[in-house]
């Protein structure tokens, strides 16, 4: 079971190679990068490509690890037990009110399944620690029911890391480690070819050319993403944007159009108009 890649998915060699890696393992594979830059995407087309369901838990800043794995919903116990009585069959069952997390399904399905915890970053410093013995061990135990849950199959796990915050070294040595740098120019061709596959060549080396000369602006708050990239370009096209609009013609500082899609504070924006006419003209 190898990843190859997918036609809706440029992975460079040293990320199909970390994807396999971290299956062959039976580790977790810890992904990093701008924010952008398709970790999320990755875990989606690994699934897709390798035949397997996708299970996604998508991190908060309220997150807690326990729900992950199941959650006791005590108060939908209380209020049948009103009205319908402590006697009720439902209501004595305390299986009915355990509702099951994304790692509780994942490890109970019936085929292997690829599971995805995104942007786990977001969560509080404990969380990563709260996971390590069941995805080190693949199991938990549950107290309301008194039953250890087993994984059937290991499920292929995703984890994505904007680096907002540090892991923990003890959850980082359970995991296989990739970062996914940022595009050059001839990934980027091919990443927006999957997308756009009839660019016109002459606004797509426009577009790439101040995309590049915007992000290689020293002092940027925010550099634009793939994404936005992808974004923009889907604008030019509606929008029927030529190439020529996209360069500057004169002495004048001139702002591509639609560059709210990828400059996207005020800051930025003055920094643009101050120095993308100098870098262009004084390499």
């Amino acid at each position: 079971m190898k990843f190859q890649g997918s036609a809706g998915y440029v992975a460079t060699p040293d990320l199909m190679l970390a994807v396999n890696a971290a299956v062959t393992l039976k580790r977790p594979l810890l992904v990093k990068g701008e924010p952008g830059t398709g970790k999320t995407m990755l875990a989606e087309q690994v699934a897709e490509a390798l035949g397997m369901p996708l299970l996604q838990w998508h991190v908060k800043s309220t997150t807690k690890a326990q729900q992950g794995l199941y959650e006791y919903d005590a108060v939908s116990r209380l209020r049948d037990s009103q009205l319908a009585g402590v006697g009720d069959d439902k209501v004595r069952d305390i299986r009915n009110y355990i509702v099951k997390g994304v790692l509780w399904q994942a490890f109970t399905a019936e085929q292997p399944m690829a599971l995805l915890i995104d942007e786990i970053d977001k969560a509080d410093i404990e969380f990563p620690n709260d996971l390590l013995r069941e995805l080190d061990r693949m199991e938990f135990y549950v107290y309301e029911t008194r039953e250890l849950v087993k994984a059937v199959h290991r499920p292929v796990v995703f984890i994505t890391s904007n680096n907002e915050k540090e892991l923990p070294d003890a959850f980082l040595r359970r995991c296989f480690f990739h970062y996914i740098k940022f595009p050059d120019a001839d990934t980027m061709r091919a990443i927006v070819d999957v997308h756009f596959p009839g660019l016109k060549k002459e606004l797509l080396a426009a577009a790439l050319k101040s995309f590049y000369d915007i992000r290689n602006l020293p002092g940027l708050k925010k550099k634009p993403s793939t994404s936005e990239l992808l974004d923009w370009l889907k604008l030019l096209v509606a929008e029927d944007i030529p190439a020529d609009a996209l360069q500057s013609k004169d002495d004048k500082v001139a702002i591509p159009p639609l560059v709210g899609a990828l400059l996207k504070n005020e800051q930025d924006v003055t920094l643009f108009e101050k120095l993308v006419f100098m870098q262009r003209h004084n390499r």
